[in-house]
């Protein structure tokens, strides 16, 4: 992991400390704040890093550790927190403040440029987050030979980033999760059949948001709710998730949304409505035992949607419950990191992309004509 200034990184969740020299330790590791709302969803830049960070006793298995000496490193993590500086510096494009999001890419880029590890590889071997849909939105072309941790593909063109050497990371959950979810009757102790709050004005895919709340409304057995992520209206998706038996996820902006995660960790559920979704882990997990799909046209048939979750058998209901149960862990964003935890789970997925990225690489070589043999041609 490369020491980089506190101002890519922790610098942003305290300005004060942003051009502080000490390198962040065990010691002076920030903690995520609480208070952070929304912003938490993208937050597995600030995971990734505290894992490094972490000495830890020995004892427990860890798919990722930072060594000392960058020759003995099999991947390089880069740790700017990219999608803190859009949420920090400005959402539009169009906001002044977004030229602190610019410089900070503009110099982080001159300092990989200037690595030797970065040009040895053409960055090939660099692992860099940009889970918020607009990080590194000024850039981001430039760095399309690295492992990029990202939620979904939705805003990334296919000559740029693609499964073959990226990696989908989940959105950090925004509702506390459900520990204590032991009933004696789990299908019936929930008594809604559906339920969604969010936001209904998205772009692209989201927009069978708003054509859904019209589908839905009438239904007593669904809770279809425009709403917006503050404080209150997270405590009341948490309440709304743990009583119902399904979660709708619809896309947002791209494909995923961190609704399905939040879903996962409460136990509900997902009804995932998408055509063209990507999902973590997936080489590992299988998502049907848990979840139930759906395409857009399935979705926006009239009554189709709502009378196959009605008809849904409880049986069936209850295995995906206990499967929600058994594989939530792995959806935990955590500090200390813990055995088979979210973070643990994407160090595992870069380590299934090293092949590939070493393959590339002695391919380029090859293809490149050494000084020596133009000289004695």
């Amino acid at each position: 992991m490369y020491d980089l200034p506190r101002k890519f990184h922790v610098g942003m969740m305290d300005r004060l400390s942003s051009e502080e020299a000490a390198p962040v330790t065990m010691e002076n590791l920030p903690p995520w704040p609480s208070n952070s709302g929304i912003r938490r969803q993208h937050s597995v830049e600030y995971w990734l890093m505290a894992s490094l960070i972490y000495d830890g006793d020995g004892e427990e298995e860890r798919e990722a550790v930072r060594v000392s000496d960058p020759e003995t490193a099999d991947a390089f993590f880069v740790p700017f927190f990219s999608s803190l500086s859009v949420n920090t510096h400005g959402h539009n494009m169009t906001d002044p403040e977004t030229e602190v999001d610019r410089r900070l890419q503009v110099e982080l880029l001159e300092f990989l440029r200037q690595s030797k590890y970065y040009q040895r590889s053409e960055g090939r071997d660099h692992v860099i987050p940009m889970t918020h849909p607009n990080a590194f939105r000024f850039l981001r072309q430039q760095l399309n030979a690295s492992i990029l941790v990202v939620v979904d593909f939705g805003r990334y063109p296919r000559t740029m980033s693609s499964l073959s050497k990226d990696v989908v990371a989940p959105y950090v959950h925004v509702v506390d999760s459900f520990t204590d979810d032991d009933p004696l009757d789990p299908y019936e102790s929930r008594t809604t059949l559906l339920f969604f709050r969010g936001n209904t004005l998205r772009k692209d895919e989201g927009k069978i948001r708003v054509k859904l709340a019209t589908l839905l409304a009438g239904s007593d057995d669904v809770h279809y709710e425009e709403g917006i992520a503050t404080p209150k209206n997270i405590k009341m998706s948490t309440e709304g998730m743990r009583s119902s038996k399904f979660c709708l996820h619809p896309a947002g902006d791209t494909p995923s949304s961190g609704r399905l995660f939040d879903a996962i960790v409460s136990h509900c559920v997902p009804v995932i409505v998408s055509d063209r979704i990507e999902l973590p882990y997936e080489d590992e997990i299988d998502y049907t035992g848990f979840s139930i799909f759906f395409s857009m046209k399935e979705a926006l048939e009239p009554g189709y949607l709502v009378n196959q979750l009605r008809q849904f058998p409880k049986d069936r209901w209850v295995e995906m419950w206990r499967q929600l149960k058994n594989i939530s862990r792995h959806y935990e964003f955590q500090y200390p990191p813990k055995k088979e935890d979210a973070v643990n789970m994407l160090w595992r997925q870069v380590k299934h992309k090293l092949p590939g990225v070493q393959l590339a690489q002695h391919r380029s070589k090859r293809l490149k004509v050494p000084d020596w043999w133009r000289q004695k041609r």
